[in-house]
């Protein structure tokens, strides 16, 4: 059976580490749901967050031929419930006539804020756990969303 895992892997920072570890992974047949590079506190290294939807003893495999590659310092699976985790939403949404108060109720309700406004639209920021901007999505789409984006979950393990 199939399930969502969160991967967070350290790995140097270089040329070519993301296309060998995103291909070992598609090549296996698994989906990257998301994935968020970044250099680390020290630029020579990046955390990559990946989150696959991936059978439970074929993703053990990944982890194992992923942690071989020269260049991955380590790989490990996160818990749910032992990580913090966020992306950022951006949204541009239609907010003709009285839209918009209503608009702007809805992000505040989920900790976001508008960004940039026009006569016709607000452009919408918010940073939250990916339960909580699915929620803010669905809360805007009735006003009707033209754009958007979303950087995909960065995680760490809880202290």
């Amino acid at each position: 059976m199939s399930e969502k895992y969160t991967l967070s892997c350290v790995v140097e920072n270089h040329f070519g580490v993301l296309a060998r570890m995103s291909g070992l992974i598609s090549a296996r047949g698994f989906n990257i749901d998301s994935l968020t590079v970044s250099a680390t506190e020290d630029p020579t290294i990046s955390r990559m967050t990946i989150v696959v939807d991936a059978d439970a003893t074929k993703l053990e495999q990944v982890k194992n031929q992923l942690n071989r590659l020269v260049d991955v310092i380590e790989v490990a699976q996160l818990q749910p419930g032992e990580f913090i985790d966020r992306e950022l939403l951006l949204a541009r949404v239609k907010a003709d006539g009285g839209a918009r108060a209503a608009i702007e109720a809805a992000v505040k309700r989920f900790s976001g804020r508008v960004a940039s406004a026009s006569d016709s639209t607000v452009v919408v920021e918010a940073v939250g756990d990916t339960s909580t901007l699915d929620q803010l999505v669905a809360a805007l789409r009735p006003h009707g969303i033209t754009q958007l984006v979303r950087t995909g979950r960065v995680a760490l393990g809880k202290a």
